[in-house]
């Protein structure tokens, strides 16, 4: 008499074990997740050596001309030490110390002097006017000497002292020993009264010749500070296979 129960008896069993247990009968179990610990996260450096907090005006400004950036850095804090709100008694004002008619020619007006982006952008298009005026310089270091001097004294007293060494038998394309003597005689009547001067007496000569050392130290130093920033991302990439160095 039991038996005609025992079929219902299961079924309604097996419709218990269905509704109770039924998701982890007939899901599919979930595997086994990764940690984080376990997830590998790349770490991306950049390739540059941090030099100041305007580098990436630097680089974007060294770009339009295709100079080292660095260079134009070591412009920078010889200049003003990388102080944006600098102003000299000439007028002189910004990161570059750029004067006012220059920012002027290239289109920055008074009120944003002082911005950083558009006073190295200024500085960076009278760099390249002047690079162009002594192209016929081959020699980059050398033409590179010429414009800095220019940067610091004006087109006119460099080209003053040109013609005075041309006249005197000194090699007009040629900085040290040769043009550089001319600036510093352009301080003596003699000279620059000469019908070659266009421009007059010229009194600094001393602060344009240690412009140039300046620049040049400095710029040497960055390059170095590169140099070695360079080989300590080598090491730590040896060592470190998650560090990856960030598109440039």
């Amino acid at each position: 008499m039991y038996k005609k129960y025992i079929y219902s008896v299961a079924l309604v069993a097996l419709f218990f074990i269905c509704v109770v247990e039924g998701d982890r009968i007939f899901v599919a179990p979930k595997l086994p997740q990764a940690s984080k610990s376990m997830v590998t996260e790349k770490k991306y450096v950049s390739p540059y050596v941090t030099i100041s907090a305007f580098d990436d005006h630097f680089r974007e400004a060294a770009d339009s001309i295709g100079w080292d950036w660095k260079l134009l850095a070591a412009i920078g804090f010889t200049e003003s030490r990388f102080d944006s709100t600098a102003l000299s008694q000439v007028g002189a004002s910004g990161v570059m110390q750029v004067m006012p008619r220059t920012l002027q020619q290239f289109g920055v007006p008074d009120s944003l002097c002082f911005e950083p982006r558009r006073n190295i952008m200024a500085a960076t298009g009278l760099l390249k006017s002047l690079d162009h005026i002594f192209r016929r310089i081959d020699n980059v270091d050398e033409r590179s000497n010429f414009v800095l001097a220019s940067y610091n004294a004006g087109i006119g007293h460099i080209s003053d002292a040109m013609r005075l060494a041309d006249k005197y038998g000194r090699n007009r394309y040629k900085w040290e020993n040769s043009v550089d003597t001319f600036l510093i005689l352009k301080s003596e009547p003699q000279y620059y009264t000469d019908s070659l001067c266009k421009n007059g007496q010229f009194k600094d000569w001393k602060q344009t010749i240690q412009f140039i050392k300046k620049v040049k130290r400095r710029w040497h130093k960055y390059k170095k500070l590169q140099e070695a920033y360079d080989d300590s991302i080598r090491n730590i990439m040896l060592n470190d296979s998650t560090v990856e160095i960030r598109c440039k």
